[in-house]
């Protein structure tokens, strides 16, 4: 198959749409479904990121796509009993296998954003997978292939209708790439950069000491970087994007967007939200919006006279500035990425403020002498990578 054509393209109005292959055969098979043009987007993207993320890891690897950048991204590493509440997944009587883990932390980190996502998949997709996936809001999934029961899960979702794409794992593409806007072709060559352990050999701080463990998760911050829309900064711990911020045109935004999605992550972990008691008939997604509220600001929204009893059994008490600062410190060991260089150190105070002990960024800015200062200042180490990671 050398075409396809598509309802439409970004928007009902753009028509015709089709996606192609100037010279041979496109590298996927559409299972089920008819997935659309941003969802190509998504599939394309997503699959480049988990691709990286298993040869730079030596892990299955997912992500969850929404509009062309990754709600989440993540590695197959065992769910804690923490996690597995926080995800939703601690009810569900089957034993998750890695590619399974991968996606539940992909997924579950900023359930918020992932919401109606796009899954990218680097291992065939399994049963536990597909049942994860049945119960999520999700417009499809890219794998290299199915489990047989897998697919029948997955093609029973939304009313037949669901988009299932198989994606050729050994399919290279050309090293030039194009695109046309407003008529003008632009072309560039293919960003191939490996990033590999020794991409952050170049320690600038006092503070040297880089696990393996540091090194894998800043890896996973460059590499979601590098599929993300600039400006981007990305927030990893232990093996997952915590905190992705994406499309800002002001670093420190970038940064303080991201910090704020990790703070969130590790907020839903505290005694005062794990026992939020939810009336029964609450769906998963009411209790993510609530939850958004309750550790947010606009908590009265939930916690209001006639507001809260349709949501809890009970009313929760408010979760107070101080007491969530207090649990806030608790998180340390954050890695961080940033895909352009920290112009000042205002963005390392932020990163500090959400448990941030490990930098990646290329470095190159006229106040680096300030920002590695502000990394020394908390003892955090950070490594100048020399490398830029725009995507557009």
């Amino acid at each position: 198959m050398k075409e396809l054509e598509l309802k439409y393209g970004c928007n009902p109005n753009q028509k015709p749409s089709r996606i192609y292959m100037e010279n041979g055969e496109l590298p996927i098979k559409v299972l089920n479904g008819k997935p659309g043009y941003i969802n190509f987007l998504d599939a394309f993207n997503g699959w480049q990121l988990v691709k990286e993320l298993k040869k730079a890891t030596g892990l299955p690897a997912a992500t969850s796509f929404k509009h062309v950048s990754p709600a989440g991204a993540a590695v197959g590493l065992p769910l804690s009993d923490v996690e597995r509440k926080i995800y939703w997944v601690d009810d569900m009587d089957v034993e998750f296998t890695p590619i399974a883990n991968a996606y539940a932390r992909a997924r579950g980190a900023d359930r918020m954003s992932s919401f109606g996502d796009f899954i990218s998949l680097s291992d065939v997709c399994d049963k536990a997978t597909a049942l994860l996936i049945k119960r999520e809001v999700s417009d499809g999934v890219i794998a290299p292939g199915y489990d047989e029961d897998a697919l029948e899960i997955l093609k029973a979702k939304k009313n037949g209708n669901y988009n299932v794409i198989e994606i050729d794992p050994d399919y290279v593409p050309d090293p030039i790439e194009r695109k046309q806007v407003f008529g003008v072709t632009f072309e560039q060559g293919r960003n191939e950069l490996n990033i590999d352990e020794h991409f952050f050999d170049n320690i600038v701080t006092e503070n040297k000491e880089l696990s393996e463990s540091a090194k894998r998760d800043l890896a996973i911050s460059m590499i979601t970087l590098k599929y993300t829309q600039s400006n981007s900064v990305c927030y990893v711990k232990d093996g997952q994007a915590i905190g992705i911020g994406a499309g800002q045109q002001s670093r420190i935004h970038c940064t303080r967007l991201a910090g704020s999605k990790a703070d969130n992550w590790w907020l839903r972990q505290s005694p005062q939200v794990l026992n939020l008691p939810f009336l029964d008939k609450i769906r998963r997604a009411d209790r993510d919006n609530a939850i958004d509220l309750y550790i947010g600001e606009d908590y009265m929204d939930v916690l209001a006279d006639g507001e809260w009893e349709k949501i809890f059994k009970t009313k929760p008490a408010v979760f107070t500035a101080e007491e969530k600062r207090a649990w806030l410190d608790k998180n340390t060991g954050v890695s961080l990425g940033s895909d352009a260089f920290f112009p000042f150190g205002d963005n390392i105070e932020r990163a500090h403020r959400s448990g941030v002990q490990y930098v990646a960024q290329p470095g190159g800015s006229i106040r680096d002498d300030h920002v590695i200062e502000t990394c020394n200042k908390y003892g955090m180490v950070m490594s100048f990578t020399g490398i830029r990671l725009f995507h557009h």
